[in-house]
């Protein structure tokens, strides 16, 4: 194989350092995003290899141009058979990257302006799917609480659709966060841009936190610990969304016997869709709502109103996973293949 030239190494180096680097330390501390970020230029990479033909010693930045992107776009739409809203994200993903790009090396700003002017497909709205209460009631019943595993699992999911948290603003929570003895308890959430916001919390949900609390902290909390933690790593590493993921779908399985509004691929988002939904059939009023979930613009939260008025909803599609594992520690610039190249796994056929 031929040596790769100059420009492939930078852009090797460039990718591998945004996701590395750059991505997790300055722009989102989100593992939904920074996986986002990943998949897409996984994606792009094993285009380029498969479709393209690009070897490392014939990658540019013209293969980052406008042209090539598009045809990338419509590959993703016919091959993948990705849907609009994903191509949408994966397209949002690299624009993200050449912003980064062009902020090392301004060479490469016309790549950033470019991508830029690349329309967006046409999406449908897609509405929201929360829970009935009912299938929220059966689902906490699941969990076994003469077992410790069990009443960690039902506080989780009991916090969970009490705060309306984000899955990511669960697994950050710290024991510092927790006001349980406050003459109203509540719990403060951690969001987007670090902004935060206080829930209060009913006295059941108090109740289950409280005995959690004594079951996985002790009678001494450190405050610093994570609220939910990895039994690998101890009460300084958070709990993974791998974990709860699992958790979810093993408890709606055997839910789903006894009520048939329990989602069948239950993930954690659809317990903040549910609560935002019962707080509007209990009367609040849609800009408590938005102030509650976190949302910047309460347009954001205008897309709940729909839930109360379907009579039977489907699934809400997800993102079609493309992988799961880490990408390499490092890059190599003798790899014959340009996803290894770029220090990226290859792409799942």
């Amino acid at each position: 194989m031929k040596k790769a030239n100059k420009e492939a190494c930078e852009l090797a180096g460039y990718i591998y350092s945004f996701l590395n680097d750059y991505a997790p330390n300055q722009r989102t501390s989100s593992n939904h995003t920074l996986k986002s970020y990943s998949i897409a230029l996984t994606l792009y990479i094993g285009f380029l290899e498969e479709v393209k033909q690009v070897t490392p010693d014939k990658l540019t930045a013209e293969y980052f141009g406008q042209p090539v992107m598009e045809e990338w776009l419509n590959w993703l739409r016919d091959v993948r058979e990705c849907s609009p809203q994903t191509c949408n994200i994966r397209l949002a993903s690299i624009r993200v990257f050449l912003t980064y790009l062009a902020s090392r090396d301004v060479k490469y700003l016309h790549l950033s302006n470019n991508a830029s002017h690349i329309k967006a497909r046409k999406t449908m709205k897609k509405h929201v799917e929360g829970m009935s209460r009912n299938a929220v009631k059966v689902i906490t019943e699941q969990p076994d609480p003469a077992t410790k595993t069990g009443r960690r699992d039902l506080t989780f999911m009991v916090l969970l659709y009490a705060t309306a948290a984000r899955m990511d603003e669960m697994l950050d929570m710290k024991v510092s966060q927790l006001h349980l003895s406050a003459d109203r308890p509540y719990v403060t959430l951690i969001g987007k841009g670090r902004k935060t916001r206080n829930i209060y919390l009913l006295p059941k949900a108090v109740a289950h936190v409280q005995r959690y609390l004594k079951d996985f902290h002790g009678s001494n909390p450190n405050d610093d610990d994570f609220l939910f933690y990895s039994r690998n790593t101890g009460k300084t590493g958070k709990l993974s969304q791998t974990a709860i993921d699992k958790m979810l779908k093993k408890h709606a399985k055997a839910a789903r016997k006894k009520c048939s509004d329990v989602p069948e691929k239950l993930h954690a988002h659809q317990f903040r869709h549910a609560k935002a939904s019962h707080w509007l059939e209990d009367g609040m009023n849609i800009v408590q709502i938005s102030f509650l979930l976190g949302h910047a613009d309460v347009k954001t939260t205008m897309v709940y109103l729909d839930i109360t008025t379907e009579a039977e909803l489907k699934a809400m599609a997800t993102l079609d996973d493309e992988e799961d594992k880490k990408i390499p520690k490092k890059w190599k610039a003798d790899c014959n293949k340009l996803s290894a190249f770029c220090g990226l796994k290859a792409m799942a056929k």
